[in-house]
């Protein structure tokens, strides 16, 4: 594909899909797995788990446990680390920070829903106030050299028209692309996400838009793609628990396969995705270890099995036992005796935790 889906960044995006800023996921060791699948000519963005513009200037990346969920692998193209902030006297350090570092683009985040994020007046709590959250925009944007994004949900009235004038005073600001996650803060990530919403607002924006939300399979991305015009689309705990997406995805638009992938076959099946669900989980367990030192790997890997084991048929039998053990080599032993049978990953899953 040569299309290049968010113009503003300086090296052309050609592939559709990324995966989603995830607080306790989308930590570097994951998005390193996730890069293991990602076809050879495919370039996307990888946002990061969100950093509190608060505290970043006082943080070191490789050192911080705070912030070194967060950084950037060597040789990592495209990373874009999603903040909360909404001072001006904190933004600007943080964003220096990150371009520094190696950012190609700032996301500021505008979706988060929990109370941590709300009290402090950051996250979703800025779709309260319209004119407020263009204000953190501009001043974000005045003082980065890389683009501005911004990750939102439906807004708390679930009002389109709300949503248009909110999200145009985003453009107006100097936002480069939106990603919408059609939920209301309120359903956090129950019920279904209205993609309805992308669709209308691609008709009345002029900057891309990536969307997001109840993207489990291959056929989900391009039908939402299809349905609604998005420009990209965003994946979150699915991706987590499937990476391979992007092989899947970048297989059916004719990219070519994963480096050191050449000769195998892209996981289609239930049995063939349990078989990878079980490889992928061991590569995570052993980036982990190698990042974060063995009691924060143990804590992160136990996370994500518990937020991804929903896809896994018995998958409680799995997070049972990734819970009994007290090592990573006794992890380690445990995963691989488990995948030794053959599992089963379900293509969907409305457990959402």
């Amino acid at each position: 594909m040569t299309r290049n889906f968010l113009p503003s960044l300086a090296t052309p995006i050609n592939f559709p899909l990324c995966m989603a800023p995830m607080v306790g996921l989308s930590h570097v060791a994951l998005r390193e797995v996730a890069r293991s699948y990602l076809p050879a000519d495919a370039k996307t963005i990888w946002p990061s788990e969100m950093l509190n513009s608060r505290r970043l200037p006082g943080e070191i990346f490789d050192r911080t446990p705070e912030v070194m969920k967060s950084r950037r692998a060597d040789g990592e193209e495209g990373w874009v680390p999603q903040i909360l902030g909404n001072e001006e006297k904190f933004i600007t350090p943080s964003v220096e920070k990150l371009v520094a570092y190696g950012a190609v683009g700032i996301d500021i985040n505008m979706g988060c829903p929990v109370q941590k994020a709300l009290k402090h007046n950051y996250g979703v709590a800025l779709m309260g106030d319209a004119k407020y959250a263009a204000e953190v925009v501009g001043v974000t944007k005045k003082n980065s050299s890389v683009p501005i994004s911004v990750k939102l949900r439906a807004g708390p009235q679930n009002d389109f028209q709300f949503l248009l004038d909110f999200v145009g005073g985003l453009q107006e600001a100097g936002a480069d692309w939106i990603c919408l996650h059609p939920r209301t803060a309120g359903q956090m990530r129950r019920g279904q996400a209205d993609w309805d919403q992308i669709t209308e607002l691609k008709k009345h924006l002029k900057i891309p838009i990536i969307g997001n939300g109840d993207i489990q399979t291959a056929d989900d991305v391009f039908a939402m793609i299809d349905q609604t015009g998005a420009d990209m689309v965003m994946s979150g705990r699915a991706l987590a628990a499937r990476p391979w997406l992007l092989w899947q995805v970048g297989e059916r638009l004719g990219f070519s396969a994963p480096v050191g992938r050449e000769n195998q076959k892209v996981p289609q099946t239930r049995e063939e995705e349990g078989r990878e669900y079980g490889r992928s989980l061991i590569q995570l367990l052993d980036l982990s270890a190698e990042y974060f030192g063995e009691d924060l790997a143990l804590r992160k890997f136990r996370f994500h099995v518990r937020t991804t084991q929903v896809w896994l048929m018995f998958g409680m039998a799995l997070y049972s036992l990734v819970n009994s053990t007290k090592t990573v080599a006794s992890t380690r032993e445990a995963l691989l005796q488990f995948f030794e049978n053959p599992h089963e990953l379900v293509p969907r899953t409305e457990l959402r935790q």
